[in-house]
Formats: C-alpha cells, structure tokens, sequence
C-alpha cells in the first residue's frame, strides 16, 4: 500500500476549478515529484493533501482516510506541508523558528537529537540561530523551512518550490540535501519548477497540465521523453 493515495480529487477557487480529477501515489520510501507550467495546480494539490484547501475526492494516508482533516491533525499524524514562500517568521529568531516546528512534539530528548541532525544537514542554520529569520539570505531561509519542518519529524514531507529565486550553485544544494533527506528515510512530495533537477532527484513523476494528469512514469523515463523535454527540459 503507497504511504499517501489520492483518487480524483478536485478543488474549486469560486467558479474556477483548479486542479479536476487528479490522482498519484506516493510510495513509501520515494521522491514523488510533480511538474508541470505555472498554473498548472502543483501547490493547488499539495494544498489539498495538507488539508489547507478545500477538496472533493479521497486520501488515504499510512492507511487511514484524511481528506478534510485539519493541517495540525495531519501534522501530528506526520504528514507535513513545507509551503512555497518559506513561511518562515521573519521577527523570530532562527531558534524560535525550529522550536515552533517541534510544537506538536513531547519527547524532548528526541527533539534535540532531530537539533542535531538538522544542524548537520544545514551548518549555516545552525551558525545562525540567535539572528532574526528575516536576516536570513534567500537560501538560508529555504534552508532554516526545510529544518523547521524535519523537526516535526515527517513521514511524508510535502515540498514546494524550494529552489525558487535562488542562485544556481544554492539550487544544486537544496537538491543534495533533499536526496540526504530521503535517504535517512523520510519520504517526499516534491514541487518543483526546475523539471531538470527534480526528475533527477526523483523516483517517480506525475505532469500536471491545467489542472490535470497528463501523464506519469519513472522520473528517468520521462527525463528521456522527447515531448517533456520539449515542455519542460528546454530542449
């Protein structure tokens, strides 16, 4: 059974629907990542897995029904939204930041063992912890949100656009940290607009356009397609 199953789900802004009958499978262990263009109802979707919009349709995850639970609930349960625009607190310190994503969480000793492993996958969040996160440079608040929500100790880490608005040599970063995470086993959802990176870092890829699937394989497989290289990959 895939850790998160979502079947024809559907979410409507007013009149306009925004995503329409989309359904994937996010197995346990992998990078499932969704590309497409702009508008095309990525977030839309990471949105309703996390409970933040409105939706039609079913999820299950690690077995259980969740559609129209709240995003705390789901937190709780280990599913975790690390939202496109950071959401950092930008008058918090970098420390109150990763408290906060600790706040569902009782077992103070693992909390500070998960300190220490955040501290080791991103250095310069440690170095920065008394700074206010509105200080921070681009990539290390992407940096100091991906923290933030480890610490919450995901099953599934529900991932948009972290590398948007950073430079090249910071995206490359990102990325291997992303695959590190993945590999001490927490699996991902991953949004991401920079298709070239993401079907690298993933397993298995689901094309959204206009609010739906249109189509789905192996991330490698569809690296090497001709019509999404042509869409997505620039050549």
């Amino acid at each position: 059974m895939p850790l998160l199953q979502a079947d024809n789900i559907s979410v409507k802004y007013g009149a306009i629907s925004a995503i329409r009958g989309v359904s994937l499978a996010v197995e346990q262990g992998q990078i499932l990542t969704l590309i497409g263009a702009n508008g095309a109802g990525k977030s839309t979707t990471l949105r309703a897995l996390s409970g933040m919009v409105r939706a039609t349709g079913s999820v299950t995850f690690d077995g259980q029904p969740i559609l129209g639970q709240r995003p705390d609930t789901l937190v709780k349960r280990g599913l975790v939204h690390c939202p496109e625009g950071r959401g950092i607190f930008a008058n918090m310190t970098v420390a109150e930041n990763l408290e906060l994503g600790a706040y569902v969480r009782t077992d103070r000793e693992q909390i500070e063992a998960d300190l220490q492993r955040v501290y080791t996958l991103f250095p310069r969040v440690k170095e920065r912890l008394k700074q206010s996160a509105g200080t921070l440079s681009g990539g290390e608040q992407q940096m100091l949100a991906i923290a933030r929500a480890l610490l919450a100790r995901p099953k599934l880490l529900l991932l948009d656009e972290p590398s948007l608005g950073l430079a090249p040599q910071l995206v490359q970063t990102i990325f291997r940290i992303i695959r590190e995470i993945n590999q001490q086993g927490v699996t991902i959802l991953l949004v991401e607009q920079n298709a070239h990176m993401a079907l690298q870092v993933a397993h298995h890829a689901v094309v959204l356009e206009t609010g739906t699937v249109a189509t789905s394989g192996p991330a490698s497989e569809l690296a090497k397609s001709d019509a999404i290289k042509k869409a997505y990959l620039g050549h």
